[in-house]
């Protein structure tokens, strides 16, 4: 099993774009820094998409060149289309990150564009990228979403997502993750899945799991990526966050009760837990009224904790 992971942050657009109302510039700054200053080494702080369908997202730009002043942290920004990836170049983000999703309903829906045209728009993209001037080249990754299942299609074919993961690599892309945006996911599937995936692609290939805990399976859907060897999950604070183009797909994965399971575990995060438990006043506070959730927070630490050794 994995001894030391990376927790992705993703609440500052997973999270918000899930919220009607817009979160202030300056809360947003605010909650990255602290959480940066808690041990959070990868935060997706935004997504390059037009405001008009998402604002909550408009200030992104301004948010990336903020997130880049902090030392050690990894600025991730989600786009949605080529143009989206020339706007995250341009502000200088270290990982970008473009969903393709399995299911092409609801591919077509999320972002207007079938298999074809999502593999020509990635492929654009990972060219864009190696266009840049050595070491000013973003981490390019495809998040491989509705892979454990649609709310419009309902199951999507395995074999369907090992070719399309294939196809993505093929186009030129660093890596692949696998989505669960529904929050079907069960722990057999995700361990048969991610075998699937590495096989096809090679294990270097596929680190990344995004799980939502829309039925109560977050955390042992994460149990069962680590046993093979996934080193890298995303979770939102206070489980904030689902997909607005997938009805019912509620419920990112809490952050903080991620990060007391693991370094319960002995798995090393380089997360303190009780700063980060700090973080959700001023995510309260900016958004009044929201539901923020996590059991960590209500009953607080067990007496004795202590936090796993690097």
């Amino acid at each position: 099993m994995t001894l030391s992971v990376t927790i992705s942050e993703v609440g500052p657009r997973d999270g918000l774009q899930s919220v009607d109302r817009v979160m202030p510039t300056e809360a947003k700054k605010a909650w990255i820094k602290a959480e940066a200053e808690a041990g959070v080494s990868e935060i997706e702080v935004g997504s390059f998409v037009p405001p008009s369908l998402l604002p909550q997202m408009a200030d992104t730009a301004e948010i990336v060149a903020f997130a880049k002043t902090i030392e050690g942290l990894d600025v991730v920004a989600l786009i949605p289309n080529l143009r989206g990836a020339e706007n995250a170049i341009k502000v200088g983000v270290d990982k970008m990150s473009i969903p393709f999703s399995m299911s092409e309903t609801h591919s077509v829906k999320n972002v207007r564009k079938d298999h074809p045209a999502m593999l020509a728009e990635i492929r654009a993209i990972a060219e864009l990228v190696a266009e840049q001037p050595e070491g000013q080249r973003p981490h390019f990754e495809v998040g491989l979403s509705t892979a454990f299942g649609c709310t419009i299609e309902g199951p999507v074919a395995e074999d369907q997502i090992v070719r399309l993961a294939e196809a993505a690599m093929e186009a030129g892309v660093a890596e692949c993750g696998l989505s669960d945006t529904t929050g079907y996911a069960n722990p057999a599937q995700v361990t048969r899945l991610v075998r699937k995936v590495k096989a096809a692609i090679g294990s270097d290939n596929l680190n990344t799991l995004h799980l939502h805990n829309t039925r109560g399976l977050g955390l042992a859907n994460v149990i069962a990526g680590l046993e093979e060897g996934i080193t890298t999950f995303d979770a939102s604070l206070g489980g904030l966050g689902g997909c607005p183009f997938a009805p019912g797909a509620s419920g990112n994965i809490v952050t903080e009760d991620l990060v007391f399971m693991l370094e319960a575990m002995g798995i090393h995060t380089g997360i303190d837990l009780e700063k980060l438990l700090k973080v959700r006043d001023i995510v309260a506070g900016a958004l009044p009224g929201e539901p923020i959730y996590g059991f960590t927070p209500d009953a607080g630490l067990p007496l004795g904790f202590e936090r796993a050794a690097a």
